[in-house]
């Protein structure tokens, strides 16, 4: 019970059930837990600029700059060498987490564990066992690989200087004053260790409660109401769109629910703020493609599959195969279906997502009775960033025609006239040789008719590009007159694909918030070169100058 005459001013939820219990007890704020420890953090050593937090099943390590963060570094998927292990080991031995931490104390020759995995591990310390080892030695070497995992694998830190002067250190495994001597030996600093380090991310969330009080009325569940809380959890499938998120809906007293395994509003039944922002993905991905096929084609039907650089160069294809006197199909806007109609052509399950998706676009191609596709292997893309060491696509991009037509079984087959040329886009006679020597040879066209369709080709390139341009200015116009934000999704072309950006853009723009790409952004900038990194990949070159 709280004391005589106390009451909650204000609350502040943390952690990963932050917004689960926000919604269950009306709770006033909900904080990022890294904020939250930072802010205790900052509590006790006002200058911290290093907070390594390891609990029971992570470990995070959190550099500060001028009181804000600046590098999160933290475990992976295992919980190896957290908190967990060293009680579980401690029980396995008939010890308490408390009684086997003290014991450590008392060791005079700490066996090494290494950082090794926590199954490896617990073969060393049987081993050391075999070999005499005390209880002492053991509890004492388990603290030290602790230390040894969060510094050298998590943090991989190779000089102890880099860790920083003001270093406070917390979460529960603190508790135990060996791991904490541990640190302060072999990282050979002095740390600030709270009496309370185990519930440091609470102690945050109260300080930021308090921060944010000035004298409004709490929405806090009474304390009593709290104690008694009643809830009920259920699952379904939320309707909204392709996705078909499985939801968990848990609903409490008052008709308050709280939604979780969305991952847009519409699991939420809608919770945007009712205006959109501008959508600078989605209004490319319609200039790329906006191009109606010829009603009456003199040479025939080309195919082309919607898939990886066609993102970025299909403004050229379906200007150039008009004016040449082609039909272009188009396959359609991936979706989970293309995806399956290409599954067993796929050949290898770790390539990426975008490339397995062109298995299906092909075959679509195919079943519509397309008898001639077109899909070239562009390894130079024009040069637009002056002073990178080169612009070629990824590898994915330029090679896999060559891994469709070896998988794809109508185009192995012949089935299917598949033309794949190997051709560059680093200026506009380059392309127009490679394309003039190509349509001769596949179709019999005279070179100043190529050269002339290239040439419309290229210009209307360059304005697709222009266009997108002009809306980031729009969209940065309308932040500036809305007094709004907004955020650049950076990426490669293909991630205007909504089967692979998974709605990402319309979710940030049904927030009221401007969504642009790296190529919208109307600003003439190039980072200073060279640049520490292999500069030579024309889409990351655009991703450095966006950023």
């Amino acid at each position: 019970e709280l004391p005589e005459g106390a009451r909650i001013a204000r609350s502040c939820s943390t952690g990963y059930g932050e917004s689960l219990l926000k919604s269950a007890f009306c709770l006033d704020e909900g904080e990022v837990e890294t904020i939250a420890h930072c802010t205790a953090a900052a509590f006790f050593d006002p200058e911290v600029d290093c907070v390594l937090d390891i609990g029971g099943q992570d470990m995070k390590c959190v550099k500060l700059k001028n009181g804000s963060v600046d590098t999160i570094l933290l475990n992976e998927a295992c919980s190896s060498g957290c908190g967990s292990f060293i009680e579980n080991f401690a029980n396995s031995l008939g010890y308490s987490a408390e009684g086997f931490a003290k014991e450590a104390l008392f060791a005079k020759n700490p066996i090494d564990l290494g950082t090794r995995c926590t199954v490896f591990m617990n073969s060393n310390v049987k081993q050391a066992q075999k070999e005499g080892a005390t209880v002492q030695d053991i509890s004492a070497g388990l603290a030290y690989s602790v230390i040894k995992n969060a510094l050298y694998k998590v943090i991989k830190l190779a000089d102890p200087a880099d860790l920083g002067r003001h270093i406070v250190v917390q979460g529960g495994t603190f508790y135990n004053q060996a791991v904490l001597r541990a640190f302060e030996k072999i990282a050979g600093v002095e740390a600030t260790c709270p009496d309370i380090s185990g519930i440091m991310g609470a102690f945050g969330a109260a300080l930021v409660a308090r921060e944010r009080y000035h004298g409004q009325e709490s929405t806090t569940l009474p304390l009593n109401d709290i104690l008694n809380l009643t809830y009920t959890t259920s699952t379904t499938r939320c309707g909204g769109c392709s996705n078909r998120c499985m939801l968990t809906i848990n609903k409490f007293p008052g008709g308050r629910r709280h939604v979780t395994g969305n991952r847009c509003e519409k699991g939420l039944g809608g919770t945007g703020t009712g205006r959109k922002g501008p959508n600078v993905m989605a209004y490319k991905l319609k200039r790329m493609f906006d191009y109606p096929p010829l009603e009456n084609p003199t040479r025939g039907v080309i195919g082309i599959p919607r898939v990886l650089n066609m993102y970025e160069n299909y403004p050229f294809w379906a200007t150039f195969f008009r004016e040449l006197g082609f039909r272009v199909v188009l396959s359609p806007k991936s979706n989970r279906k293309i995806y399956e109609l290409g599954m067993e052509s796929i050949p290898s399950e770790s390539e990426c997502y975008p490339a397995k998706l062109s298995h299906g676009h092909v075959q679509w191609l195919i079943n519509e009775g397309v008898k001639t596709i077109f899909h070239p292997c562009v390894f130079y893309e024009h040069q637009e960033t002056p002073g990178a060491q080169n612009h070629y696509n990824c590898p994915i991009v330029v090679s896999y025609p060559e891994n469709l037509k070896n998988n794809v079984e109508a185009v192995a087959d012949g089935e299917v006239r598949y033309i794949r040329p190997f051709l560059a886009f680093t200026s506009e006679k380059i392309a127009a040789d490679r394309l003039a020597a190509l349509c001769k040879e596949e179709w019999g066209i005279d070179g100043k008719e190529v050269r002339a369709a290239v040439h419309k080709a290229w210009e209307e390139q360059q304005r697709a590009k222009a266009d997108v341009r002009a809306e980031g200015q729009k969209a940065l116009q309308w932040m500036a007159e809305n007094h709004a934000r907004g955020i650049v999704l950076a990426g490669r072309p293909y991630h205007i694909d909504p089967e692979i950006n998974h709605g990402i853009p319309e979710m940030i723009a049904s927030y009221d918030l401007a969504v642009l790409t790296e190529d919208s952004l109307p600003i003439d900038f190039t980072p200073e070169r060279p640049l520490r990194v292999n500069d030579q990949w024309v889409y990351h070159s655009r991703l450095y100058s966006a950023a």
